[in-house]
């Protein structure tokens, strides 16, 4: 299933080194998220801090999805 799925990335342009941008990427806008939930009134606070959360744990799979595609690449 895993070679599917990195073939058919490849296929449409998406290299390895995108995923690792896009990783980097994720981990600033949870900051920004963060930051953000810090200046909500506390009604939204909890959502805001979910979001957050959330968007934090993308950076681990888009950097090994990067990770595969560099392998498929090489």
């Amino acid at each position: 299933m895993g070679r599917v799925l990195t073939r058919r990335a490849h296929a449409l342009g998406v290299r390895g080194d995108h995923l690792h941008l896009v990783s980097l990427a994720s981990v600033g806008l949870c900051v920004v998220l963060w930051v953000r939930a810090k200046t909500v009134d506390q009604a939204e606070r909890g959502n805001a801090e979910r979001r957050a959360l959330f968007v934090g744990l993308w950076p681990p799979t888009l950097w090994l999805m990067g990770d595969s595609l560099e392998r498929w690449e090489s």
